[in-house]
């Protein structure tokens, strides 16, 4: 037998390791002896997913390598021992402790490092970088002792590094040098909209501020002196302003850099020495360095196919696009995302009350997708970047990518079925459609099985939403019926889950999720599986085994507002309110200087509460016989009304009783997505009964009932259901209505949609309502019955409880209010301060 080369890996990453895999995968290891040094002492571990150690993952959770991998597969992975020379023409490296080690092959994977502002103070205690587990760790022991935590840098990193102090329970402040967050992924349109999500969050941006030294703090540990005579005090500073390459080895043994470093590396990712290969962070190719995992596990294939004499593509550069969450916000960037290709032509989408942006970058002649930033929403992103990498020609409308579609529609995009077998899906690990649709074909049925067979959505995750279309796409092909599972940790469809909490009695998400789930949950299934354990059981929302899986909104039981303060509204059913009240909600308003305004609903809103003082208003408002009026729950709002015939001449039935009634009988019972109500006293319909979930409309032969209408971005009229009901067959058949809706949407799904995609459509649901054709009408009923008779006003019970008020303070260590919350004047009240405004206060 001839003898085996000697392969030497210095650096243990992500891509070193990948690389590794992708090695034994070729059969390398039959030709190749292989060594592997790393200088951490732990084996490769995700670094993008490096944050999540805060918020419960151990090291061995983030570990990347199987149980017994190295051993296994003879490969020598020799821990805390950093290589220090390379001796290129006897071919051996050496390290710290001395030794040496010869090779005929050697790739270099030393990754990055990250980069340190030459700051005065940035080497002072509790100034800490964010790249490695050691790291973390020293971070989360000076978060014990500390208040304040300030992050240098607003990008990719910078965000990760302010969520792990944020996890960690700090005040936390982002510093960026640059006018916005992510300067290099997104427009200003964008980072205003993601500064915009950051802040309502909790956490203080500082944009164009320029350190110039860290001192001693006044009342902290540090203070950051800025440029333009602004300080900031703080505890700790965490320095994530970006990576620079390792290749401080490279460079002492001669080999080519960049002139801002790099080890030089060309299609097949050698460098100018024949035997040296560079991949990752580390490596320059044509002028640029990749700071994603997918181009570097790119470079690893190309390396491999080299040492191994197997075909395959060269490396010639890779797509930058990226998707991910930060802090639990949604941005995306693809291609061209700053519009810079001449003569291009961009559309914007600008939801201000969903804290939405898009924007999509089309060639002049509108026939190739060239990019797109998208914030707060990224549905849209394997769509767009297959459009993009395929060349594939938008609609003759190209706004239409980016349009919402309300009513339950497709998007104007592309189908998976238009994407060509050789479309890249997962660029982590280099997985194309025709990969896929092999899997499938092969007896991949589910997410689980398709990643395990593929990898794909394994990497980054940016790509699991299409994954999961072509999954979808490839079984209806094949004949399987496919699973509306909510996410990866149930195999279930919501009105699955519904059924399976309704029947097994299970009260508890832990209960759900150890019976019928896996995992520990995500922030999908969390907040679906509460709606329907209130839905079931009608539970106070703040109990503690409840508490945990709720929104934002749901846990502090008001609507966060763009900056970070709450709003007020009390039920006012039927829009009927005594003076007495109005009086009290006008001392409200005064009294802690809330914007106030009349809704559409008829009810009035009070703006501008910070999160401490929603118990001292409630409590106000509930000692004067308000309630909770469920603005930020998915549960019924409003009961609008006309005033019917009592004062109205045109007037048939009393619109405002039966608005009131009804409204007091459907309070707060939860459901998959926000019910609106209207009743009006005669056809004439000033009260929009029309444009509603349930409208009721008088008559002079009794109650004409409209279901299933809505209004918002594209308004449905509602259908006319049944006619001349009495009063009690009209709440009867509301009953059956609104739980046998409750019973078997699909989460987040309106009425309106929910109707539509019914098969059958009104008729079927006539037949199952008013027919009982299913035989569950009096299940309906006594359903709905038991969900009334449990209500209570979530906000008197938690001003009752001591312990429920704890939780309503802005920092978890402290008793400041946050600085960020700053109001102006406007027709004589408050709004929220713009940006330019909050420097302009900040310079008086």
């Amino acid at each position: 037998m001839s003898r085996k080369e000697t392969l030497v890996v210095v650096g243990n990453g992500m891509v070193g390791h990948r690389f590794l895999e992708k090695l034994v995968d070729a059969g390398g290891l039959e030709r190749y002896d292989v060594k592997v040094f790393g200088e951490e002492v732990r084996p490769a571990y995700d670094r993008v997913h490096l944050s999540e150690y805060f918020s419960g993952r151990s090291a061995e959770d983030l570990s990347m390598v199987s149980e017994g991998f190295y051993e296994q597969e003879g490969i020598q992975l020799i821990l805390n021992e950093a290589i220090t020379s390379i001796d290129r023409e006897s071919c051996e490296v050496q390290t710290a402790s001395g030794n040496t080690q010869k090779y005929d092959q050697l790739v270099l994977a030393t990754g990055s490092y990250p980069f340190v502002p030459p700051v005065p103070g940035h080497d002072r205690e509790n100034c800490f970088v964010y790249r490695t587990i050691e790291d973390l760790e020293a971070i989360k022991e000076a978060a014990r002792n500390s208040k304040v935590g300030a992050v240098v840098g607003g990008g990719l990193l910078g965000l990760e590094a302010a969520k792990a102090l944020k996890d960690l329970g700090l005040e936390t402040h982002v510093v960026e040098f640059a006018p916005r967050l992510m300067a290099v992924q997104v427009d200003d349109g964008g980072g205003a909209m993601l500064r915009r999500k950051i802040e309502s969050l909790g956490v203080t941006i500082h944009t164009s501020k320029n350190t110039q030294q860290i001192v001693d703090g006044e009342g902290a540990v540090h203070q950051m002196q800025f440029a333009d005579g602004e300080q900031l005090n703080t505890d700790i500073v965490l320095f994530s302003a970006g990576i620079r390459p390792r290749d401080e080895l490279a460079k002492s043994t001669g080999l080519e850099l960049g002139e801002r470093g790099g080890v030089v590396i060309d299609n097949d990712c050698r460098t100018s020495d024949q035997r040296i290969f560079a991949i990752g962070e580390c490596a320059l190719w044509s002028g640029r360095i990749f700071g994603l995992v997918a181009p570097g596990y790119q470079m690893g294939q190309v390396v491999v196919n080299q040492l191994t004499g197997q075909s395959g593509n060269a490396f010639t550069g890779a797509d930058m696009s990226t998707k991910l969450k930060l802090m639990g916000v949604d941005v995306a960037s693809i291609g061209d995302a700053h519009g810079n290709t001449e003569g291009n032509l961009s559309y914007q989408l600008i939801d201000e009350e969903k804290e939405v942006y898009k924007k999509l970058v089309v060639s002049k002649n509108k026939k190739k997708v060239l990019g797109a930033v998208l914030v707060g929403d990224a549905e849209e992103y394997g769509n767009l970047l297959q459009m993009m990498l395929n060349d594939m020609r938008p609609p003759e409308n190209p706004a239409e990518l980016i349009l919402p579609h309300t009513d339950g529609s497709a998007s104007s995009g592309l189908g998976v079925a238009a994407l060509p077998e050789t479309a890249q899906i997962c660029s982590c690990y280099d997985v194309s459609k025709g990969d896929l649709v092999s899997a499938v074909a092969g007896g991949c049925m589910d997410m689980g099985a398709l990643k395990a067979e593929t990898s794909a959505g394994t990497g980054c995750g940016g790509c699991t939403a299409l994954v999961k279309q072509v999954l979808d796409h490839e079984l209806t092909e094949l004949g399987v019926e496919v699973k509306k599972d909510i996410c990866e940790h149930f195999p279930h469809s919501r009105q699955e889950l519904y059924h399976l909490v309704r029947v097994g009695e299970l009260k508890s998400f832990n209960e759900v999720l150890e019976k019928h789930g896996k995992g520990r949950g995500c922030d999908i299934c969390k907040p679906t599986v509460g709606s329907v354990l209130a839905s079931c059981w009608n539970e106070y929302v703040l109990k503690d085994q409840h508490a945990q899986v709720q929104d934002t909104n749901d846990y502090f039981l008001g609507n966060m507002q763009k900056d970070g303060t709450y709003s007020i509204v009390p039920r006012v059913p039927g829009g009927e309110i005594t003076p007495e009240k109005l009086i009290t909600i006008g001392e409200v308003g005064r009294d802690f200087n809330l914007y106030t305004k009349i809704t559409g609903g008829q009810r009035i809103d009070l703006f501008g509460a910070r999160v401490e003082q929603l118990p001292e208003i409630w409590k106000r408002l509930v000692d004067a016989g308000f309630e909770t009026g469920h603005a930020y729950g998915k549960s019924l709002r409003t009961v609008k009304s006309c005033v019917g015939s009592t004062w109205c001449r045109y007037g048939v039935l009393d619109s405002v009783s039966m608005a009131i009634a009804v409204e007091n009988r459907y309070r707060g019972v939860r459901s998959p997505h926000k019910i609106k109500m209207a009743v009006s006293g005669c056809t004439r319909e000033c009260a929009e009964a029309q444009s509603k979930d349930v409208g009721v409309i008088a008559t002079e032969k009794g109650w004409n009932l409209y279901l299933c209408g809505n209004g918002g971005m594209k308004p449905r009229h509602a259908d006319l259901f049944a006619t001349e009901l009495d009063d009690e067959t009209l709440v009867k058949t509301i009953d059956r209505f609104l739980m046998f809706y409750i019973r078997t949407a699909d989460r987040l799904q309106r009425t309106s949609v929910w109707m539509e995609n019914l098969e059958g459509g009104l008729d079927y649901l006539r037949e199952v309502i008013i027919e009982d054709s299913l035989g569950l009408c009096q299940e309906l009923e006594d359903e709905m019955t038991y969900l009334v008779g449990t209500y209570q006003c979530e906000w008197k019970t938690t001003i009752e409880d001591p312990q429920k008020l704890k939780r309503f303070n802005q920092f978890v260590n402290s008793d400041k209010s946050d600085s960020n919350v700053v109001f102006v004047t406007e027709r004589d009240q408050i709004r929220p301060a713009t940006h330019d405004e909050k420097i302009a206060l900040k310079q008086l």
